[in-house]
């Protein structure tokens, strides 16, 4: 990430919307900006087959490959920021599962995956598909279920203003796509 490049320009988005980048309190906003967003935006800097390699850290499981061995993790959670607006996707619960074949993944290996692959510009829709890709291709399963609950500034803090407005997306794969129960296992309680 090009932090000089990102300095200079939040400098020029400070004057351009009228303020003095020299004040006291902006003095070195550039700089903490630029920071913030090499930490929140780090996933930009890795593909879904780089972030399976880097938490694809499995173990010996004996799994039938059917609905009675899926995995289920919930309320993850996880923030991003809207491709669209550049506006913080928050309050972001995910929850995932997967039919084990042969091999499950480290707990925290789940929640790593769903943080790594938040920490991109987004959409909704997207990031329950890479999270879905990550985790089929880490545990070594097509079965993979992925629900997404969370709110949008774009909408919650400016246009419609509508701060109730939750958007949930799933993203069902192998079994998951048409097996009810299985879809059951993350979408109830």
């Amino acid at each position: 990430m090009d932090t000089e490049a990102i300095k200079f320009h939040i400098e020029g988005l400070l004057k351009a919307i009228g303020e003095d980048p020299e004040r006291e309190g902006l003095r070195e906003t550039p700089a903490r900006v630029a920071a913030m967003l090499e930490e929140v935006l780090e996933g930009v800097a890795y593909s879904n087959h780089d972030i399976a390699k880097m938490f694809g850290k499995t173990f010996s499981a004996e799994s039938s490959g059917d609905v009675s061995s899926a995995v289920v993790m919930k309320d993850i959670t996880v923030f991003s920021y809207c491709e669209h607006h550049l506006a913080m996707m928050y309050d972001m619960h995910v929850n995932v599962a997967y039919i084990p074949r042969g091999r499950v993944l480290g707990l925290s290996k789940i929640a790593r995956i769903c943080d790594m692959a938040a920490k991109r510009l987004q959409l909704q829709e997207r990031l329950g598909s890479d999270i879905s890709e990550i985790i089929s291709e880490a545990a070594g399963t097509p079965d993979v279920g992925v629900v997404i609950s969370g709110c949008h500034s774009c909408m919650t803090a400016r246009g419609i203003r509508n701060a109730s407005a939750k958007t949930v997306t799933t993203t069902f794969r192998g079994q998951f796509r048409d097996n009810a129960d299985l879809q059951k296992l993350i979408t109830e309680g």
